[in-house]
């Protein structure tokens, strides 16, 4: 695996391949079959930044880590949303910052604020690239330039503490370095979100993400027991105890601020001991409506296993949870993956033979038909593959995307319908509409739903005409515009509507207490 990912493809080129022959059969059924020819290299609009900033910004972090070549400012190009791989593959790529720099301490980012607020100088900060929802295409009009701030340099386990089992993380760490470095003291973070691989902490923070093992880890944003961050107006050091009284948790407030309020710098997060035993098995429900009836009573119950993801009929059927089998022999009815992760002892509290048996008893009862593991494992292999799919639907003129919503559980059933509806009606019934809910809450939960479709002419007006309507269908339900992918700029008019005048006011109020000059990610989560 590569450690940056290709600009208009996800992660490592060689990782998508071709089509499996039955996902191309279907596909060719289904969709049709368009090969789309590669564009060349395209060279990058010159630097904006003026020399002399350059010589300021050199003089501040050392020349060596600051660059306006094109291959690093190609690298730092957006997100990975089917929208962002379309430009790229166009050959746009008129949102390239004009220099990547790469502070390497809490001190070298207040120092490259300050220079921001001076300049008038656009700063966004950057971890993985993992973004799907425009969070890196800042605003860049009325500024001197605009600089992507690579944190790579910042990827140190500072602090484990085995007593309060937390452990402090910097933000360049992806979720693999992290992992590891936490292993060596026998511990696990747990946090496995389909972007795993090349996504970072401070991303994971700044966006609220959730992990694959949300069920038996938590959320990111549940994870975090304190931040640093650094601001225009001073450093935030937050997260005095694990609970407070203090007024509003201002940890809250960074958590999901997508870079707008200042540049996270070390994260403390709970931790738990590595797990030592790992077991996925699959389960069969005879609809949609069962299986989930089925995930909401282990919620509401303190039945929950680490993971627990359910498949409607349409992406059961298309054996999407085999990413290297889509579209050949799948179960009927739905399918339900759930995961064990603790100790192996029996005798141990939370083992997974006893949690594992738990479960299985109430999904029995529920309805519920055992598969075995053959296909849990298949799950928990191919986790991550799903992007590179992706990349290989792109290829031969299928439009491709995701987007995701939560609700409660007494409007699962509406929303699911709504969405669903908004989609085949805006792209045709020549259209692939799937679903899976794969985060469960005692009052709620997500759906996330992957659409295929053909290209067409205007695939980038085609895709923004349906995602508006699947979010206006979202709002219109009661649910939320989004459970984990974020605000950045593509869902900010959803996003005003949601919290209303009021919470559109709070926002702005204290993005103007924090960065009264607007430098940091203008134009993104702030309606």
């Amino acid at each position: 695996m590569t450690s940056e990912m290709h600009p208009s493809r996800w992660g490592d080129p060689t990782m998508a391949g071709e089509l499996p022959e039955s996902t191309r059969d279907l596909v060719e059924i289904a969709l049709g079959i368009q090969e789309t020819p590669a564009v060349g290299e395209v060279s990058l609009p010159p630097s904006r930044l003026q020399p002399g900033l350059l010589d300021e910004l050199a003089q501040l972090l050392g020349a060596e880590h600051v660059l306006t070549d094109d291959e690093q400012r190609r690298l730092r190009t957006r997100g990975k949303s089917t929208p962002d791989l379309l430009k790229a593959r166009a050959g746009d790529l008129s949102d390239a910052p004009d220099a990547v720099v790469r502070p390497g301490s809490h001190a070298d980012v207040e120092n490259l604020i300050s220079f921001a607020v001076r300049h008038h100088v656009a700063l966004v900060p950057f971890g993985g690239g993992t973004c799907v929802t425009g969070g890196l295409a800042a605003r860049r009009e009325g500024y001197a330039g605009l600089l992507s701030v690579d944190l790579v340099r910042l990827k140190a386990l500072r602090d484990v503490d085995r007593r309060s089992m937390t452990a402090v993380l910097e933000p360049g760490l992806r979720g693999p370095e992290a992992e590891a470095l936490l292993a060596e003291h026998g511990l696990v973070l747990g946090h496995y979100p389909q972007s795993f691989e090349y996504a970072s902490i401070g991303g994971f923070a700044a966006t609220r993400s959730s992990g694959q093992a949300s069920a038996g880890y938590g959320r990111f944003d549940a994870m975090v027991v304190g931040l640093t961050v650094a601001t225009p107006q001073g450093t935030l050091d937050l997260g005095s105890s694990p609970a407070n009284a203090a007024g509003p948790d201002l940890r809250q407030l960074v958590l999901g601020s997508e870079g707008t309020f200042g540049i996270i710098t070390a994260v403390r997060v709970r931790v738990k001991e590595l797990p030592a035993e790992k077991v996925y098995e699959a389960w069969q429900f005879g609809s949609f409506a069962k299986g989930a009836d089925a995930m909401r009573h282990l919620a509401q119950n303190n039945l929950m296993p680490t993971v627990l993801r359910l498949s409607d009929e349409a992406e059961t059927a298309l054996n999407l949870a085999s990413q290297s089998d889509v579209g050949g022999e799948a179960n009927s009815g739905c399918l339900m993956i759930v995961g064990h992760e603790g100790p192996a002892d029996a005798s141990a509290t939370g083992s997974v033979v006893g949690r594992r048996a738990l479960v299985a008893d109430a999904l029995t009862r529920l309805g519920g038909v055992s598969l075995g593991e053959e296909r849990g494992t298949a799950w928990a292999e191919g986790r991550f593959h799903a992007p590179y799919l992706r990349d290989s639907l792109l290829d031969v003129g299928v439009l491709a995307e995701t987007l995701e919503t939560a609700t409660f559980w007494a409007d699962r059933e509406r929303v699911y319908t709504a969405v669903r509806d908004a989609l085949t009606h805006e792209l045709g019934e020549q259209t692939i509409v799937l679903c899976h809910i794969s985060h469960v809450y005692e009052t709620g939960c997500s759906l996330y739903f992957t659409v295929a479709t053909g290209q067409d002419e205007d695939p980038l007006g085609r895709w923004a005409a349906a995602k508006a309507a699947a979010s206006q269908a979202m709002i219109d339900a009661g649910a939320t515009i989004t459970h984990h992918h974020a605000v950045g700029t593509d869902h900010l008019p959803w996003f005003a509507q949601e919290i209303g005048p009021v919470g559109v006011s709070i926002l702005r109020s204290v993005k103007d207490g924090l960065d009264p000059t607007g430098v940091l990610n203008p134009g993104v989560m702030i309606p």
